[in-house]
């Protein structure tokens, strides 16, 4: 059986040593980062998705969170010829010279979960797969509303400050206290911890031996919800006494949830997004049309619909 995945070490190595001619299609994938566990279920079903295609090699890099170097990557995938490719955003921002280089070289270019900065008018070739970030932080936020009462004092746990995701995420949260329902809410720490856990429990750390005063933590992503808890759990808060909200849906956060340290999350379909991601880089690399804009859509976790979910 033809193998699916090779890493590129093994791929050039592979062709240098003539150890067989290329599949009809490859395609070449460049992840933010290998190591962020709602990332690799995008990863992973990009691969399980590929599984199913005959005469198909993927190709999976490693951004580790540099914008340059995924531009390198992106640039070395033109260079080697590949058929698509598929790139899950370091920085939405920082995307004009990957689209540039693809749509220069007529190379089909799919972006997954965090969108261009140019996502409303992408070019001709280039495609964004995701989801709109707008439902997220407000369904997130709408919920704590719901349990506060409307009033309390939040903390909010943002992600990259460069991130778009990040960006609309907390934008929302803001939109949500600004409705006539929840106009009692009032955020009181706003800071990042970078979609991280460990970062999140030394910031939610800091904030509890600082003496701030909280109703609720609204964080951009499962990670820094779980870095919370484990900080307040620590410090020998009781969870009964916070609400604490994330968004992804994670395995686990689904966890946490199930725990009830967790009190809302909001489920993003990693795995549809990888999948629709590899589809639509296909499409388009037999000349076949592709929307410019493909949403998965979000959809609210809560304890009384969290066995959907599990």
């Amino acid at each position: 059986m033809m193998r699916k995945f090779l890493t590129m070490t093994a791929l050039v190595a592979a062709t240098s040593i003539g150890g067989g001619a290329w599949a009809e299609t490859r395609v070449a994938v460049s992840m933010t980062a290998f190591d962020n566990p709602f990332l690799t279920i995008i990863r992973e079903a990009i691969g399980a998705e590929a599984e199913k295609t005959a005469d198909l090699d993927v190709v999976f890099e490693d951004a580790q969170l540099d914008v340059a170097r995924q531009l390198d990557q992106v640039q070395n995938f033109i260079a080697d010829g590949y058929d698509a490719i598929i790139v899950n955003a370091v920085d939405g921002n920082s995307t004009a010279a990957i689209t540039q280089a693809a749509t220069a070289a007529g190379v089909p270019l799919v972006y997954v979960n965090h969108p261009p900065g140019d996502v409303d008018s992408l070019p001709e070739g280039v495609s964004f797969v995701g989801s709109n970030e707008v439902d997220s932080g407000t369904m997130q936020t709408s919920e704590v509303c719901a349990i506060l009462g409307g009033k309390g004092d939040v903390l909010v746990m943002m992600g990259p400050l460069e991130n778009h995701s990040a960006i609309i995420r907390t934008k929302d949260i803001h939109d949500v206290i600004a409705t006539p329902d929840c106009s009692g809410m009032k955020v009181v720490e706003e800071q990042t911890a970078n979609w991280n856990r460990q970062e999140a429990q030394d910031l939610m750390t800091n904030w509890l031996t600082s003496g701030v005063e909280f109703d609720a933590v609204i964080a951009n992503n499962d990670e820094m919800a779980i870095g919370a808890i484990l900080a307040m759990k620590a410090a020998g808060t009781s969870m009964d006494d916070v609400v604490v909200a994330g968004i992804d849906a994670t395995p686990d956060g689904l966890a946490a949830l199930a725990a009830g340290d967790l009190d809302v999350t909001v489920f993003q379909n990693a795995a549809r997004q990888g999948e629709v991601a590899l589809q639509t880089a296909l499409a388009m690399a037999q000349d076949q049309p592709a929307e410019r804009n493909i949403w998965i859509p979000f959809e609210p976790v809560t304890p009384e619909n969290m066995q959907n979910y599990q």
